[in-house]
């Protein structure tokens, strides 16, 4: 049996996600990384993206808007203020998610704000095109 970590998805509400993984790819503010077992600890900003977790030889993916990644040898920590499974998303709800992001775009007061805005619109814009 390959190595695996305590993978968890969180939201303000509720668990979303929790599994034993192999690997994880992180879509992180300064890069993607990859989360193997015995991965040196880590705390990063997400940027808007789809996450990849293989679980039992099984890829699920996630789409993150933003929030914050704890690691240590053993467990990932997600902590997403939204987040949707990619197979889940609809064309309505990708275009309602563009809709708000483009919103978030044109009143973005400073430069991380919009630069953040910016990424969400195209990642989603990215998912958008992927589904038609």
């Amino acid at each position: 049996m390959a190595a695996t970590f305590k993978f968890e998805l969180v939201s303000p509400e509720r668990v979303l996600l929790s599994v034993n993984a192999e690997q994880a790819v992180v879509p992180g503010a300064d890069g993607e990384f990859t989360m193997l077992p015995g991965h040196s600890p880590v705390i990063a900003t997400l940027r808007p993206g789809v996450l990849d977790v293989m679980s039992q030889g099984l890829r699920k993916r996630l789409f993150v808007k933003s929030g914050f990644v704890e690691v240590d040898p053993t467990r990932l920590t997600v902590l997403a203020e939204k987040a949707f499974d990619v197979d889940d998303m609809t064309p309505a709800l990708l275009a309602d998610e563009i809709k708000s992001a483009e919103a978030d775009l044109a009143n973005a007061k400073d430069d991380d704000a919009t630069s953040m805005a910016n990424t969400l619109v195209s990642e989603l814009k990215r998912l958008s095109n992927r589904a038609a």
